[in-house]
This record gives structure tokens, sequence and C-alpha cells, in this order.
């Protein structure tokens, strides 16, 4: 469009400048035949003008400004002029016309090109939006679609068909997909309460066999020990294999029947449970009160884990300091130094104590928990008081 603008702007004004000249030649011509007729006209100024003259002047084409007083302004002429001999006499004949301004071409020209560009753009804005509404229809609704699906939900998807064969082809891809990850979701699933429900039977029945080893058969102090031994890695296998199966029902979703609880009352439910089975002191200070929305058991499972934790680790029989705020908890235990790597705290299997019944899952099993509903689970080390101390932030604004 620029390039052509710039083409058009010379075209016009040599086509301008062209029969500008044409017409000034014919209207020399005019007054060349009306002198040979009327030798005393004059002419009228400033388009035509006719003097005696004594020199001979060939024809001379030239840019004039003349002050023109019909306009009353200085206006720009094209100019030609030359003398001719009429009956015996030399006349000098100039004769002029009104050039159109090349701002005013300029102008002009710009201002029909922006009004085309203008009104295209309007036209090609509005027939795209509409078209592209249609072709990409198809698509916006089978997006929003496959944003509410759920490998949970027994539904398979179903896509908006299009005629475009990439959409069409990207359909039958993603039915094809979503529904192969819903069998693999059902069979994995199957497959992890099978696997709960069969290996704790046998463990249960291994350690009731050994009970009866014990109880029934004379074995010495050596044999005792390694029975005792026995069942107590059987023991540390089930509640591995329970927790294990616990990460993998978080990991599923399977925890959905969510209420508001308060976390002050599951605590003290926590902690009477523990000081029935422990000897150490546990001393809860009760800054606020508040609740959450979430599942009870996956609750109960936050602070038991938090609490045995902190038994577990805790120097001697000194007490275990539970402290709720307005919107977290701290679990507070005694200890003589940090951990190496408190960065790998939370992760699977990470262990620094070398007590044979940790599993290494306690705190992975409260990060899985956090994660699943948004918390902020921390530690610090208080070197001063010599404390380990794990909080947890439950965000009530984005919960509750």
């Amino acid at each position: 469009m620029v390039i052509s603008g710039v083409v058009l702007y010379s075209y016009t004004r040599w086509l301008l400048n062209n029969e500008i000249e044409e017409e000034l030649y014919s209207n020399k011509d005019r007054v060349e035949h009306l002198l040979e007729t009327s030798p005393e006209i004059i002419g009228v100024a400033p388009i035509m003008m006719a003097e005696k003259a004594a020199a001979t002047e060939a024809n001379i084409l030239i840019d004039t400004l003349i002050y023109d007083p019909l306009q009353d302004e200085v206006e720009l002429f094209r100019q030609l002029s030359g003398t001719k001999i009429i009956n015996g006499q030399n006349y000098k004949i100039t004769v002029r016309a009104m050039v159109i301004e090349a701002d005013a071409i300029l102008y002009g020209i710009v201002f029909t090109f922006m009004t085309i560009i203008f009104l295209g753009f309007i036209f090609l804005y509005f027939f795209n939006e509409k078209r592209n509404q249609k072709l990409w229809k198809p698509f916006f609704v089978n997006l929003g679609r496959v944003k509410l699906f759920s490998i949970k939900s027994d539904k398979t998807l179903k896509l908006m068909q299009s005629d475009i064969l990439e959409f069409h082809e990207l359909n039958q891809e993603m039915e094809s997909l979503t529904n192969k990850i819903q069998v693999d979701y059902r069979n994995l699933k199957q497959f992890t309460e099978d696997v709960s429900h069969e290996m704790q039977t046998p463990l249960a029945i291994m350690q009731a066999k050994i009970e009866t080893v014990i109880n029934e058969s004379d074995i010495n102090e050596n044999q005792f020990e390694r029975f005792s031994s026995l069942q107590e890695d059987i023991q540390r296998l089930k509640q591995l294999n329970k927790k294990l199966i616990l990460l993998a029902k978080i990991d599923n979703d399977q925890f959905t029947a969510t209420e508001v609880i308060s976390i002050n009352s599951i605590l003290k439910q926590s902690i009477e449970n523990f000081e029935e089975l422990s000897d150490v002191c546990l001393e809860m200070t009760e800054n606020a009160v508040f609740n959450v929305r979430m599942d009870r058991t996956l609750a109960m499972v936050l602070c038991n884990n938090l609490l045995s934790n902190a038994i577990k680790h805790t120097i001697g029989l000194q007490p275990v300091e539970i402290i709720i705020n307005k919107n977290s908890i701290q679990i507070i235990n005694n200890g003589t130094t940090g951990l190496d790597r408190p960065e790998q705290l939370f992760n699977r299997f990470y262990k620094e104590s070398k007590k044979p019944d940790s599993t290494g899952l306690g705190l992975s099993i409260v990060k899985k928990v956090c994660d699943y509903y948004n918390f902020n689970p921390s530690y610090l080390f208080r070197e001063s008081e010599q404390q380990h101390v794990f909080q947890v932030d439950f965000n009530l604004k984005a919960n509750v």
C-alpha cells in the first residue's frame, strides 16, 4: 500500500502537469487566433495576457507564484510564455493555469488510502471474528469438557465433532487416551485394594503362628529373642504396608468426604490416645480455636503422625509441646542437634533416626496430606532452646 501510494502520487502529479501544459498550449493558440482579428486584445489577468514585444522569445514553461485579488491569496500557477509575429507585429503571449498543490494531492491520496485500509480492517476483523468463532467453537467446547473430565468418573469423555481434519483426529486421540487412562486407573485402584487386603491376612497369620510357638513350645531365651524380633519385623511390615496404601489412596484422590472439623478437638483426641500408649507428657496450649474443611480421617492421620514423630524423637521422657495459634499448629520436641538435611525431611523413606520402628513414611504422609489441601508444612531447629519445631499453616482463607 505504501509503495503503491508513492507510485500513485508521482503518476498523479505527472498526469496533472501534462494536462495543464496541454491546456496552456491550447489557450496560447486561441489567443494567437484572437490577435489576428483583434490586435488590441490585452487579455484577462492573470490567466492570459498579450503585449507587444521587441525581442523574440521561445516558448518557456515555468511554475510561478502570483497574487490572485479575487481569492486574496498567493496561488501557484503553471505559466507558458513565448512570442509570435501576427500581422507583422511581434506579440509576447503569456497564459497561466492554476496548479493543484502537491500537498493537496498528497493529503488526498493519504486520506483515500487510510480510508480504504480502515474499512478493509473493519471488514476483515468482523469477517474473521465470525469465521474464527465458527471454526474454533468445537475446540473450545472440547477444551471445557476436558477440563471437567475426571478419571474417577464412570462417564467417558465425549467430544464435539468438527469438520476440520486436525480437530477430528485430535478428538479421536483424546477420547482413546482418556478411556485408556480410566481403565488403568480402575485397575491400579483395584490392585492397591487387593494388595492391601491380601498382605494383611498372611502377616496376621504369621504373627499368630509365632505367638503359638512361643506360648506352646519349650524354647530357650535365644529362640525367644529371635521370635520376638521376627514379630517386630512383621509388625513393622504391616505398618509400612498400611502407610503405603494410605499414600496411594491420597494420590488416587479417594478422600472426598470433606467436612468442617475442629483442629482443636482432633488434637485433643489424638493426645488422649497417645497418653494411653506412651509415658511422654503432652502439653497443649490453645492460643486460638479454628476449623478447617477436610476429610476427618486425613485430619486424624495428620495429627497422629506429627505427634508420633515428636514422641519417637524426643530425648528421654521430656514433654512434647503442642501449640495452636490463629491458623497454624506447632509440635515441639527436644533434641541435641538439628537435622543434617532438613530439606529432605518430608521425602518418602528418608530418615536420620536409627530407631528400628521408624519407617520413614510418617512425615511423608504429613506432606502428602498438606499438599492435598494446600496446607504448608515446615520445620526448624531452635539452637538456643535445642528444640525441633514442626509447624503446619492451614491457609484458612483459601480453605474454609
